[in-house]
C-alpha cells in the first residue's frame, strides 16, 4: 500500500476514536464535547487526534498570520504579539495531563455511562510546547497591584476565565504545539493558554488577550458555571485544582473477561504533584493491594499502573485508589459528600470508581 503524506492509523484501528457523550444527548454541534478512548491508550501520551475537546460555541477557523495576542490592563507597557513574534521566544516543553472539571459528572450516584471513555474520557495527556506566560508578563511590566488576569479566547463564545497572577507566574504556558506539531483546531490552534494541574476550562483556547487587574472578573463561566455546591446551600466560586484521581481502564465497562490470569491496568494523576502509590481492590474495597507504577512518574502527568490478578470466575468488584506526593488519598463519593453537596451538574468528580464483573465475565459500571 502507498505511504500517505501524513500518516494515519491502520484501518484495523478505526474503532479507536473520540466519541460524544452517550448520556447527555446534544442535538447541535455549537456547544459540545468529545471524549478520549482511554481504554485504547497504550502509553501516557494521548495522540493529537484523540485529545478530548470541549467547545462552547463552535470551533473557529483561525489564520495564524492574522491572529494576535494582546497583554494589557495593569501593566506598564501594553503589548501586541503576532504568532511569528511568539515563536521567536525560547520555548519550553512540558508533559502534563489536562482534564475537564466535568469529567465524570454523569456518574456521581448512578451508573449512567457504560465505558471508561464515557465515564473518564474528558482526560488526556500530552507534550505541550510554548512560551512561559511569566516571560511576556515580565516584558510588559506587571503592576504591583495586579492580582488576577482575564484570559479570553477568540471563539464564538469569547470563553474567558479569571486566573490568579500567582499561578500565571508560576508555571502557566502560552502553548502553540502538542506532541511535536501545531495544535489541532479543536484544541486551540494557533494559541492556547495552558494551566498545569488545573481544570481544563481555564486553559483558554484560541487565546487572544490577557488583561491584568486587581480582582477577579466574576464572569458567567465562574458564577453560573464551573462552581461547586456546598452543604450550606452556598456555591464555591473558584475550584481550580484537579485533585488526585485514578481509574481502571482494563478490564472496564463493556469488556468481557474469562477466568484465569488477568492484568488490571489503568491511569492515575494529580494536579498537585506526582502519583506516589495506587492501590487496587478486587473485592469491593474490603482489601487492597499495591499496584506497580510504570515510569516515568512525573508531576501533573498521567501515570500508568498495573496489577496481576487471577480471576476465579466469581462475581467481583474492582477499583483503584491513588495517593499523590502531598499525601492526599483519593476519596470515595461518601467522603466528598461530607464537604460538598452532590446535586445537578457537579464538577470535580475524583472519587474512587468501581467496575463490577459478573459470573459471565461481563464488566459494568458499578457506581452508586
Amino acid at each position: 500500500m502507498p505511504t500517505d503524506e501524513y500518516g494515519a492509523p491502520s484501518r484495523f484501528e478505526a474503532h479507536v476514536k473520540r466519541r460524544r457523550s452517550d448520556v447527555l444527548v446534544n442535538r447541535q454541534n455549537f456547544s459540545d464535547w468529545s471524549m478520549s478512548p482511554l481504554q485504547s491508550q497504550l502509553g501516557t501520551i494521548t495522540p493529537n487526534g484523540l485529545i478530548f475537546e470541549r467547545h462552547h460555541n463552535g470551533i473557529p477557523d483561525i489564520n495564524p498570520d492574522e491572529h494576535r495576542l494582546a497583554i494589557h490592563g495593569m501593566v506598564k507597557q501594553p503589548l501586541l504579539f503576532t504568532m511569528s513574534d511568539l515563536m521567536k521566544y525560547p520555548s519550553v516543553t512540558k508533559f502534563h495531563f489536562m482534564e475537564c472539571s466535568g469529567n465524570g459528572l454523569t456518574d456521581w450516584l448512578k451508573p449512567a455511562s457504560k465505558t471508561v471513555q464515557q465515564t473518564h474520557g474528558l482526560l488526556s495527556c500530552a507534550q505541550w510546547t510554548g512560551v512561559p506566560v511569566s516571560v511576556l508578563l515580565e516584558e510588559a511590566g506587571v503592576s504591583p497591584d495586579a492580582a488576577w488576569a482575564l484570559a479570553e479566547g477568540g471563539d464564538g463564545a469569547a470563553h474567558a476565565r479569571s486566573i490568579p497572577m500567582k499561578k500565571l507566574l508560576e508555571d502557566a504556558l502560552l502553548v502553540y504545539a502538542s506532541n511535536g506539531e501545531m495544535l489541532r483546531p479543536e484544541n486551540g490552534y494557533p494559541l492556547r493558554l495552558f494551566i498545569p494541574g488545573w481544570e481544563g476550562n481555564v486553559s483558554v483556547k484560541w487565546l487572544r488577550r490577557i488583561k491584568l487587574g486587581d480582582k477577579p472578573w466574576h464572569l458567567r463561566s465562574e458564577t453560573a458555571r464551573y462552581t461547586d455546591p456546598m452543604p450550606d446551600g452556598k456555591w464555591r466560586q473558584f475550584s481550580f485544582e484537579m485533585e488526585a484521581k485514578s481509574v481502571i481502564t482494563s478490564p472496564s465497562g463493556n469488556m468481557k473477561v474469562r477466568p484465569g490470569d488477568l492484568v488490571i491496568q489503568g491511569f492515575a494523576w494529580s494536579g498537585n504533584g506526582h502519583i506516589k502509590t495506587v492501590d487496587v481492590t478486587t473485592d469491593g474495597g474490603r482489601t487492597w493491594r499495591e499496584a506497580r507504577l510504570e515510569g516515568p512518574v512525573m508531576d501533573k502527568c498521567l501515570t500508568r499502573f498495573r496489577l496481576p490478578w487471577k480471576w476465579e470466575g466469581a462475581p467481583a468488584t474492582i477499583a483503584s485508589r491513588a495517593v499523590d506526593s502531598t499525601g492526599y488519598v483519593q476519596p470515595t463519593v461518601d467522603d466528598i459528600k461530607k464537604v460538598r453537596a452532590i446535586t445537578g451538574f457537579v464538577q470535580h468528580h475524583n472519587a474512587i470508581f468501581p467496575w463490577s464483573i459478573d459470573a459471565s465475565g461481563e464488566v459494568k459500571n458499578a457506581i452508586g
